[in-house]
Order: C-alpha cells, then sequence, then structure tokens
C-alpha cells in the first residue's frame, strides 16, 4: 500500500512541476491561481511522502518519488511544453526510469 501511495506523492510532484510550467507563461490572476496550485499539490506530495517513509526506507522512498517527478515532468515538458525530446535527452530519461524500477526491486 506505501508503494502506491508513494507511486501518488510522485504523481503530485510533477503536478506541482506542471503548476509552476503553466505559472511561468501567464500573467496576473491566472498565475496567482496556478501558484496556488502549486502550493496545494506540494502540500499533498509532500504529506504522502512523509506517510509512505513511516514504513519504506526513506533513501529508496525520496529517490523513487523524485524519479517519478522528474520522469513525469520530463515527459509533460515534451508533451505539454513543447520541450526537445532528442535522442540523448530519451536515453537519460529510459536510464533514470530503469534506476527508479531497480530501487524498487532491490527494497522489498
Amino acid at each position: 500500500m506505501n508503494w502506491l501511495i508513494l507511486i501518488l506523492a510522485g504523481l503530485f510532484e510533477m503536478a506541482f512541476a506542471f503548476c509552476l510550467g503553466k505559472a511561468k507563461i501567464t500573467t496576473g490572476l491566472v498565475q496567482w491561481g496556478w501558484y496556488g496550485g502549486f502550493a496545494v499539490t506540494l502540500i499533498i506530495s509532500m504529506a504522502l511522502l512523509i506517510k509512505a517513509t513511516q514504513t519504506l526506507p526513506i533513501g529508496t522512498a525520496y529517490a523513487v518519488w523524485t524519479g517519478i517527478g522528474a520522469v513525469g515532468t520530463v515527459l509533460v515538458g515534451i508533451f505539454v511544453f513543447k520541450e526537445p525530446a532528442h535522442l540523448w535527452r530519451i536515453f537519460f530519461l529510459m536510464t533514470l526510469i530503469g534506476s527508479i524500477a531497480g530501487l524498487k526491486a532491490v527494497s522489498e
């Protein structure tokens, strides 16, 4: 169950990075709305991370949490914000995914 909580925490980390990206390209009240979304998703992500680390090893949980957020944020950058998706970027993204899977595999 705590692995699911940790995955959800990572997805909320991705969401707060998405909110920052949207705030960057907006102005006025809309921008502040995205900053509000950032704050809410940040708090949820941290609360879920705290819950997950009550039973999972902190080093593994933190690495998986940041990895999910990093992979998700890169994918959002590519698909939503039209950032480049060249060969080396995809290669290193895949190595990051492999590392996250490896950490989960050896932490059971």
